[in-house]
């Protein structure tokens, strides 16, 4: 297992720096894989990191676990939280970590040299006894990991916009196949009269049968 060092020292390469939130990412990684019982970074596709925010922190658990966005082993669902869920595939546990309430305050402790708040935090942060800076409570995901990753290869094609859809993410309706943002989930608008999608837009305004 590579060491506390070496995990922060190839996160802060990605950032350039080196933050507390990293190291809160880190310490959470590296806690997963000690109470999991996995050797962590993983080189395999067996853990799988549901992150709860995005940002220094999630990178400092990518770095930790080995899980990646490219693997479709790191999931982000944002609550706005420096938190994390771990599932092991091959035995079904999960579990969420947290810092503790309180460990900025109690950074210091463990950082009496610290000459500033920031500092205490960097430093206190990679002092801290597990235990003293993290929760790890079980938990049960509400939707099982297998669906989460879903069956590799599988391919819809929507009836609205007629675009290809991956890791079966189509939403059946009335009959009709139809991608999240034809189903009325989009997270963006088209505002352009020019773009190469206003066809389908207007297409698919025009068959109001394929909404839900």
């Amino acid at each position: 297992m590579t060491s506390l060092e070496g995990l922060l020292a190839a996160s802060a390469e990605m950032h350039r720096h080196l933050c507390p939130r990293q190291v809160l990412g880190v310490r959470i990684g590296v806690w997963a894989g000690d109470l999991l019982a996995l050797e962590l970074p993983q080189q395999d596709k067996r853990l799988i990191a549901i992150i709860e925010t995005d940002g220094c922190a999630a990178d400092g658990i990518s770095v930790a676990t080995g899980c990646r966005l490219g693997r479709r082993t790191l999931r982000v669902e944002d609550f706005g939280k420096v938190a994390a869920t771990f599932v092991d595939t091959a035995t079904g546990r999960a579990l969420r970590i947290t810092p503790r309430p309180g460990v900025r305050a109690r950074a210091s402790e463990f950082a009496p040299e610290a000459r500033a708040k920031w500092e205490a935090m960097l430093v206190g942060y990679q002092r801290m006894p597990a235990e003293a800076l993290l929760i790890a409570e079980p938990v049960r995901l509400r939707t099982s990991w297998e669906r989460l990753v879903s069956t590799p290869g599988k391919r819809a094609v929507c009836d609205g916009c007629g675009e290809e859809i991956l890791n079966e993410r189509e939403i059946r309706t009335r009959g009709a196949t139809l991608c999240r943002a034809c189903a009325g989930q989009s997270y963006y608008r088209v505002v352009s009269e020019e773009s190469p999608v206003c066809g389908a837009i207007e297409a698919r305004q025009a068959a109001p049968s394929l909404r839900p």
